[in-house]
């Protein structure tokens, strides 16, 4: 059984609780998920056992206000949890990361009823599912999507395909970003977002195979005549569907710099501990300054990327607009992720390419995190013109 996050007394949040909090995370990683991952990992299998200790843990519920339901975390202790979790194994963050992106949308701008209704469920992983955003010709441009919502009575109809959909098998709904006006200039105000369940019309297609990321579902998802009630769409309102989901994707992205921050800590970890029991020339490599540059170099890139990550979480629960810190952190912490897992399969030489170690799994892992929540190329765009705006000549 999972360890259980300790009740917190009164509203203030403090360290105290943190360390309660991250405590009792590492004490459940350590006994019941550790000794297990390589195993899912390499048959790509769902890990039904520990979503069901998640659930205990009250992880679905972790940024969830404690009024609905939740943990009420400030995203700092979250983006910390995500670390830790991501450390042993960066499956388990996808699966309620995506999850809470989408509890996020509904708590910062659905009504009161919507809140009210679906909240409590989403925090218990009752109602579980995901973020329905990328479609097959569709990534980061998230404008250019073709999923349509069409009025019909008190009732939309939805058609349109999703792909790479997190949670798309074993969750029971997504926040589903479609195009409700396809005519109105600019393209953004065309577009809503809403919170789909599984149902007739709503058809799940083939799980995804990927290089990492092993374990969680990867799908694409089918919608064909598929009815859902108008109170369903976030916020009751057409054309905010855009600026509900970018909203999302800050959290998103401090989770995903996050991960890089775990996957980056475990391989460091990893090559500092090889380094000293590996022999070469009649001493532990770690000995030579060849390894002592390398590990030099992976040290100081996660504490790098650890302090972006807090910053950027900080600015979050200050509720001011972070997606240039967000941006910041998601694009360090990934590509340190990257650079270390490259790394420490060097310093492990031949037995960092073998499946009995992590070591090749945090090299499938890490690339990931450079693509998703958008790719590291649009963070440089988006830093550049916050950049900009920020500090107009």
């Amino acid at each position: 059984m999972a360890e259980e996050i300790p009740t917190r007394t009164g509203d203030a949040f403090n360290s105290d609780d943190e360390t309660q909090i991250l405590d009792a995370i590492a004490k459940w990683l350590d006994r019941d998920v550790k000794d297990k991952v390589l195993a899912l990992d390499h048959a790509d299998e769902y890990p039904h056992e520990m979503v069901e200790q998640m659930k205990s843990l009250g992880l679905f519920g972790a940024t969830i206000s404690r009024a609905y339901g939740g943990l009420g975390l400030p995203s700092s202790t979250y983006a910390k949890i995500v670390a830790a979790v991501a450390e042993v194994w960066m499956s388990l963050t996808g699966i309620f990361n995506s999850h809470l992106i989408m509890a996020a949308a509904v708590e910062r701008f659905g009504t009161t009823e919507q809140k009210t209704r679906l909240l409590p469920k989403f925090a218990t992983g009752e109602i579980r599912g995901g973020l329905a955003l990328t479609e097959p010709n569709c990534g980061t441009d998230l404008q250019a999507i073709r999923t349509r919502a069409t009025r019909d009575g008190d009732s939309y109809v939805i058609n349109g395909t999703k792909t790479w959909i997190s949670n798309g098998i074993e969750g029971n709904c997504v926040a589903l970003l479609v195009k409700t006006d396809t005519e109105i200039q600019p393209r953004h105000r065309g577009m809503s977002l809403f919170i789909a369940e599984k149902g007739p019309g709503f058809t799940v297609g083939r799980k995804l195979k990927k290089l990492g990321y092993k374990g969680i579902d990867s799908a694409e998802l089918m919608f064909e005549d598929y009815r859902i009630a108008a109170d369903n769409l976030i916020g009751e309102e057409e054309g905010h569907g855009f600026h509900h989901t970018v909203g999302g994707l800050e959290l998103g992205r401090i989770n995903v710099a996050a991960r890089g921050v775990g996957v980056a800590n475990a391989a460091l970890k990893a090559a500092t501990s090889y380094a000293q029991i590996r022999e070469t020339m009649g001493k532990p490599i770690g000995q030579h300054q060849a390894i002592q540059t390398k590990l030099g170099d992976m040290a100081t890139r996660c504490q790098a990327a650890r302090l972006l990550v807090e910053d950027a979480a900080r600015a979050y629960d200050r509720s001011e607009r972070c997606d240039m810190e967000a941006g910041m952190a998601k694009l360090f912490a990934s590509e340190a992720a990257m650079e270390n897992a490259s790394e420490c399969m060097r310093i492990h030489g031949a037995y960092g390419y073998s499946k009995e170690l992590h070591v090749e799994r945090y090299y499938r892992d890490a690339p990931l995190m450079c693509i998703g929540e958008g790719t590291n190329e649009m963070q440089r765009i988006i830093i550049a013109r916050q950049l900009m705006q920020r500090n107009p000549v």
